[in-house]
């Protein structure tokens, strides 16, 4: 299975923006698709963006209008950009990567990257 590794995350203030990167340690050309999920602390992990081989892209209604999802295939990464961040947005953030067949798919976890939004 395809290593994913997070940076970007860190302390912003409310209102600010931050982008989260996730690489790959092959080519995510291959792979069905990529997203990114986060964890609330108490809270379970939630669906965040999604963005499909075919580059389409899908978002959860809470982030919609100010997350956007991308990738570049060249450099094997995908990226979060975050902007105009409330404290909800609190939580651990974790890239996914879904491969494989219908008959065995694959599912590939980064180790997460800690987003804090606070004054």
């Amino acid at each position: 299975q395809v290593q994913l590794v997070e940076s970007g995350g860190g302390l912003v203030q409310p209102g600010g923006s931050l982008r989260l990167s996730c690489a790959a340690s092959g080519s995510i050309l291959s792979l069905n698709a990529m997203g990114w999920y986060r964890q609330a602390p108490g809270k379970q992990r939630e669906f965040v963006a999604l963005i499909p081989r075919d580059g389409s892209t899908n978002y959860a209604d809470s982030v919609k209008g100010r997350f956007t999802i991308s990738r570049d295939n060249a450099k094997n990464t995908v990226y979060l950009q975050m902007n105009s961040l409330k404290p909800e947005d609190t939580a651990v953030y974790y890239c996914n990567a879904k491969g494989g067949t219908i008959w065995n798919p694959t599912s590939s976890w980064g180790q997460g990257t800690q987003v804090t939004v606070s004054s």
